[in-house]
């Protein structure tokens, strides 16, 4: 957790159990290590057959604010790989900032 520069949670939004699990998981990984909402991606995966109900997940706050995309790898695989990519790239982009900004302290 430590240096870490972005978080991925992926989780079941079938099974009632793993939305819990999700908040302690933001909790110790996002809020505690104090991550923006941009560093962290949710991915709710539904297994074959089980797309469930995509348009009515509600994720209690602060989850709610989070990048959320919806998986199904049998269906549109192609549509995880591009949000990941962009997500791949937000978190370069910050960490390259942040390095600019020390090197700027540095030189000054």
């Amino acid at each position: 957790m430590k240096d870490s520069h972005g978080v991925v949670i992926i989780f079941n939004p079938d099974l009632p159990s793993h939305v819990k699990e999700i908040e302690m998981w933001y909790s110790c990984f996002v809020q505690q290590q104090q991550l923006l909402e941009n560093q962290c991606l949710l991915i709710a995966h539904h297994k074959p057959g089980t797309a469930g109900d995509v348009e009515n997940l509600t994720l209690p706050s602060p989850l709610n604010r989070l990048s959320l995309v919806h998986s199904s790898l049998e269906e549109d695989p192609e549509d995880v790989r591009m949000e990941f990519v962009k997500f791949l790239k937000t978190i370069t982009n910050l960490v390259n900032e942040s390095r600019d900004r020390e090197e700027m302290l540095i030189i000054n």
